[in-house]
Parts: structure tokens; sequence; C-alpha cells
């Protein structure tokens, strides 16, 4: 299931993102975008997880959850 986060502090790295994520389950991939001019993240990312309990119990946890000092936003991604 590919999960949309939402609302990330510029500073959080997909590592930070990764071991957010991690406790609840396996993580097929992880990946923040990114302005390309200016390498800048644009404050949303998706995570890949491939079995869907596990994603569900992740953004029922995560969705509202405070990372660097921004309540991120978590939901399925549509």
């Amino acid at each position: 299931m590919r999960l949309l986060v939402r609302q990330l502090s510029r500073d959080t790295t997909e590592e930070a993102l990764l071991d957010l994520f991690e406790p609840f389950g396996s993580v097929q991939s992880c990946a923040i975008v990114s302005d390309e001019a200016t390498g800048q993240s644009k404050g949303f990312g998706f995570v890949e997880m491939p079995k869907p309990g596990e994603a569900k119990a992740a953004v029922k946890s995560l969705n509202g959850f405070l990372l660097d000092g921004e309540r991120i936003r978590v939901k399925k991604a549509g």
C-alpha cells in the first residue's frame, strides 16, 4: 500500500521517515519529493508498505504525529 505523508518539515530526511514507519512493518520504499531546481524538500513524500494491515496500523498511529516540529498527515495515496 502506498502512503502519502504530508506536512513534513524541510529538515526531515528519508532515513528519519523510514525509521518512523519501520516499527509498523516492512517498508518497501520511502521517498521525500524535492524541488528539482533547489533540491529542497517540497514537504511531502511517499512510503510503500507491502502489507495492507501494517500500512493501516501506521496510518492510524502516525497521522497527526509530531515529527521535527511538524504535525504530519498520513493517508493512503490516491
